[in-house]
């Protein structure tokens, strides 16, 4: 079964968790409608109102980038490992130059 690794900043959407199994395979679409169906709250993170991944979010399928394969029809077997990354922004506001 596959496994979505959930990052911290994305957590509380999970229950806490940091693993998910997912029963679902196949795709990158199929294992996200079933985070959509068991975590929504998580789901609203990652996709958007079309159900396209967010473009600040990274997802890798056994470490390759689904954007640069075949997007949400990525092939998912059973085992695989599905890496959820949002880009994270900001500063510290420190001045290195100083």
């Amino acid at each position: 079964m596959p496994v979505l690794l959930v990052p911290g900043v994305l957590r509380a959407e999970a229950g806490g968790a940091s693993r998910l199994e997912i029963t679902a395979s196949g795709s990158l679409a199929a294992v996200l409608a079933e985070v959509d169906e068991r975590w929504p709250r998580l789901a609203r993170r990652i996709r958007d109102e079309q159900g396209a991944v967010r473009r600040y979010v990274n997802v890798y399928v056994d470490g390759e980038d689904s954007r640069r394969t075949a997007g949400l029809e990525t092939p998912v077997a059973e085992g695989s490992e599905i890496q959820v990354l949002p880009s994270v922004a900001g500063g510290s506001g420190f001045d290195v130059r100083r």
